[in-house]
């Protein structure tokens, strides 16, 4: 019927390459008288707008298989897995599954524990020196391999080059760091350069080789954990065990080396033998990885879970232990959302976990992090500003009552202070100090008068006292044992007063007692004694409201106030 009327069918089994120029040579047939002017244009645009964004649309009207359909066009969107599939991959029914997850843990708390030596030596980016050293081992070997007319993708024979090659980078950072004036991170830089570009020449003459390509190559890499194999987790799981082992048994002496390492030498360990000790179980670790998580992603596994650990605890055993979970925890969760979404790559997916841990430990870790820092900062900075005031209210009166009573260093409550008269004694804005008061007078150390003047409580007037005292304390030991001058005296106590530690104040009672013995007799230890209202030192500056003939004799300094 199409043949009576002039046209030529387009049946699906033509060659594509005749049938697109006659469906264009029809097409511009059909829009001949349209295609002149802007409507012309603007028509044009319109229709390839529309057969571009079709998804739908077949060439010819002709129809293709509902599987090849299905397999050529990949889903616009992820969906999320169900829970069946969550329980499934979560106890490890499957068996590739298993496999992988365990390789990964294993991996991850080898490397998790030598990161944690690594990262106390400051040697963390040893570890990425490492890993780029061993790609022109990686090259090579298979270079040698396929010259010999062997197979140039052997696991056994690519890691003996990347082994090999890892501790030849590892021994020339050692000579140049020892045997030149070239510091360590330049040292670093220059073995991971050099090495990185040897690697890359040689994966171009890889290229040009007629015996093969490089085809392999990438999942050393890139990584290719979802293709681990039964015995690779074996070989993962036997360096990790030997890295644990001997991390154990050279702990004391790790540790050492960490920390003090003339004191290792004093001790008769050998730095050097040490450190090339540690080194290599890095390179062990660095080489079996490769393939897990490819040679430059295993840096992150040797010092994020560390540094994510260091968070969390002051001892070291306990971070190797956390360093170690972080590490196995990033193989199993990395693994598992793996193996749930097929589409993202595993050990991309395992560092961007150990990554959200490293997050978690720097905001909630309740020894470092950021959150318990600040929070620990704040309440120093509450603790410091109330002795301030507490002292100021106190030293504002204490003139008038040495006066009433005759003689230095007595002190009791006074009458209340007006505000201006404290903003006047130090650096404070008006703002600050009114928030200071505030929390004073919530705490019932101080009471407010209708005129904005403070008083001290009862409770505030004892803790202004041994505030106080204890300040005085320590003005008297930079006066006898550090040699400031007066000028300065009261600004260096201001700074360290809030560090003093009980064996040191009992080192200032043994002075207090040698320079003023009627005020060291009425109290016990620390200042604790039921006279401390008679038992404060006097001041070695001059207090607001006090003339310099008030001073103690050989205390008096040019000294105007607070600063």
């Amino acid at each position: 019927m199409l043949r009576s009327q002039g046209l030529t069918p387009l049946a699906t089994d033509l060659d594509p390459s005749r049938v697109a120029p006659r469906c264009a040579g029809t097409v511009t047939r059909a829009l001949r008288p349209f295609l002149h002017g802007r409507r012309g244009i603007l028509a044009c645009l319109c229709m390839a707008s529309v057969v571009l964004l079709a998804p739908d649309a077949a060439v010819g009207g002709t129809e293709t298989h509902p599987e090849a359909d299905r397999s050529l066009r990949a889903p616009a969107t992820w969906q999320l897995p169900s829970v069946p599939q969550v329980m499934r991959v979560l106890s490890l029914r499957d068996y590739n599954t298993r496999v992988v997850v365990v390789g990964t843990m294993l991996l991850g708390a080898g490397a998790g524990i030598i990161g944690t030596f690594l990262l106390l030596r400051k040697r963390a980016l040893m570890a990425d020196a490492l890993s780029h050293a061993a790609l022109p081992g990686i090259a090579l070997a298979f270079i040698v391999l396929e010259a010999a007319g062997l197979s140039g993708k052997s696991r056994f024979g690519l890691l003996s080059g990347a082994l090999v090659f890892g501790a030849a980078g590892v021994g020339a950072v050692l000579m140049i760091r020892r045997w030149t004036r070239v510091k360590e991170d330049a040292a670093l830089a220059i073995v991971l350069s050099v090495f990185f570009g040897l690697g890359v020449a040689l994966l171009g003459v890889i290229q040009r080789m007629a015996t093969g390509n490089a085809a392999g190559l990438e999942a050393f890499i890139y990584g290719k954990t979802a293709s681990m194999l039964f015995s690779d987790a074996v070989w993962i799981g036997a360096v990790a065990g030997v890295v644990m082992v001997v991390c154990g048994m050279f702990f004391k002496e790790f540790t050492l080396l960490c920390f003090d390492q003339d004191f290792a030498g004093t001790q008769g360990r050998s730095g050097l033998l040490l450190d090339t000790l540690m080194l290599g179980l890095a390179v062990l670790i660095t080489v079996i990885g490769l393939q897990a998580v490819g040679l430059i992603l295993i840096v992150a596994l040797l010092v994020i879970p560390p540094a994510a650990a260091r968070f969390w605890t002051h001892r070291l055993p306990v971070m190797a232990v956390i360093a170690a979970g972080f590490g196995a925890l990033s193989g199993l969760l990395g693994a598992s959302v793996s193996a749930l979404a097929p589409r993202l790559p595993a050990g991309a997916i395992i560092i961007l976990v150990a990554a959200l841990l490293f997050g978690v430990s720097l905001l909630f870790a309740p020894a470092r992090g950021f959150l318990s820092t600040a929070w620990q900062r704040f309440r120093l900075e509450r603790k410091v500003g109330q002795q301030h005031v507490l002292r100021a209210l106190f030293e504002s009166g204490e003139p008038l009552v040495q006066q009433a009573q005759g003689k230095p260093g007595a002190a009791a409550a006074a009458g209340p202070v007006p505000f201006a008269a404290l903003l006047a004694q130090r650096s404070w804005s008006p703002a600050t100090l009114r928030r200071l008061l505030a929390a004073a007078r919530r705490a019932g150390l101080t009471r407010r008068d209708g005129d904005d003047a403070y008083h001290l409580t009862d409770a505030g007037l004892a803790a202004a006292r041994r505030a106080v005292r204890n300040h005085r304390l320590w003005e008297l030991y930079l006066l006898t044992h550090a040699e400031v001058a007066t000028s300065h005296v009261d600004h260096n106590a201001d700074a360290l007063e809030d560090v003093l530690d009980p064996t040191l104040v009992a080192q200032l009672e043994e002075t207090l007692a040698a320079q003023h013995p009627h005020l060291a007799a009425a109290t016990g230890p620390a200042g604790e004694g039921p006279a401390v209202a008679a038992a404060v030192p006097p001041s070695p500056h001059r207090l607001p409201g006090q003339g310099a003939q008030d001073v103690p004799a050989g205390r008096a300094g040019n000294v105007s106030g607070r600063r």
